[in-house]
């Protein structure tokens, strides 16, 4: 029983980190965290773009908190090509994921790379493979952990531990593919479909059993990080000269766990000459849970500014179906930035928010 204590608290951890996979409620503003394929799926010749996730702050004294960067880059095959232009997009991507109560941290680093096939004469059509592959590393600080046995017998956990502890970092390789295929002809309806899977080699999470002697490994104690796939699908509906009407929807399974997100957006254009909108959207998350029912996860809001190539928005989640913990709701909010180099008004590969 000399590891159960750290053990139990290992598995619990890893649990909760494979349920918790990146996730973002603005996925289109996060598009290497969302798809490989969109790897240089811009308007311009290069896209700087960042996200930051703030989960559960009125409820938590120390909030989970996510962040993302990524700089990715858009190649014309054959540059003055007039039709067929295919296209490679290369980049790179960041991500950080933190429990600030027990300084558990995730921090993962990719190379990615797609090529964009046109269909069309036009250069309005095309189909687009991506992959990514990077490390992931993994740590935990010991000094935010106690123990029973560390217990003084009145209201502290003061005392030295006796817990054997394995070492508190790791890393691992990550692969992850994805293709996408968009059509967004000028001026009238678009459309953008793709799908992912992520984690292809399914790598082990657990602390304790990645250290255990070859001879000594328990499968019971393993714990995979499972393979997750996604689909997402978004239109693009001039309404007026002014106005568009963006639908979309993104489906993703990870091992037990199905979330569905559902709504829409609205781009109104304020001025065109400096190319000034205003975006407002809204849409919901429902999820599966343990007993094979579902629940509403989050009900999602989200403003988004777009000046040029420059954009910034902000989204607030409300997670009404979920249990309060000392009567505070769970709430999260994301800020997202991105900034359009050498822009250039040309087909769109991909939405923005």
């Amino acid at each position: 029983m000399k590891y159960f204590s750290l053990l139990s608290f290992f598995l619990f951890l890893t649990m909760v980190l494979t349920a918790q996979d990146q996730h973002f409620s603005q996925f289109y503003a996060s598009p290497l965290t969302l798809n490989p394929a969109l790897t240089g799926a811009l308007e311009g010749k290069y896209r700087v773009s960042m996200i930051y996730r703030d989960q559960y702050r009125t409820a938590l004294d120390n909030p989970y908190q996510t962040f993302s960067a990524a700089a990715d880059f858009r190649y014309k095959i054959k540059q003055y090509k007039k039709r067929y232009r295919d296209a490679v997009g290369v980049g790179v991507l960041f991500y950080n994921d933190k429990v600030n109560q027990i300084n558990f941290s995730t921090n993962q680093i990719m190379v990615a790379g797609a090529y964009h096939k046109a269909l069309n004469p036009e250069s309005d059509q095309f189909l687009s493979l991506g992959l990514q592959i990077g490390m992931v590393q993994r740590n935990v600080n010991y000094d935010q952990l106690t123990f029973d046995d560390q217990f003084n017998g009145t209201s502290q956990f003061s005392g030295p531990s006796s817990e054997i502890f394995p070492e508190n970092n790791f890393a691992f390789s990550d692969f992850q593919v994805g293709l996408h295929y968009s059509y967004a002809p000028r001026g009238k309806t678009g459309i953008f479909a793709g799908a992912a899977m992520h984690h292809v080699t399914e790598p082990e999470m657990s602390f304790y059993y990645r250290q255990l002697p070859a001879d000594d490994k328990d499968e019971r104690l393993s714990n995979l990080l499972y393979r997750k796939y996604s689909a997402q699908l978004g239109l693009q509906i001039p309404i007026g000269e002014a106005t568009q009407l963006s639908p979309r929807a993104l489906i993703y399974s990870q091992g037990p766990a199905l979330t569905f997100n559902a709504g829409t957006n609205f781009r109104f254009l304020l001025d065109d000459i400096s190319g000034t909108a205003l975006h407002l959207g809204g849409w919901v998350r429902p999820v599966r849970n343990a007993d094979n029912g579902w629940e509403m996860d989050a009900v999602v809001a989200m403003v988004g500014l777009e000046r040029s190539n420059f954009l910034l928005g902000f989204s607030y989640d409300i997670s009404p179906g979920q249990l309060n913990i000392n009567n505070r709701s769970q709430r999260t909010f994301e800020i997202s930035a991105a900034y359009l180099g050498e822009y250039e008004d040309e087909t769109v590969l991909c939405p923005k928010f």
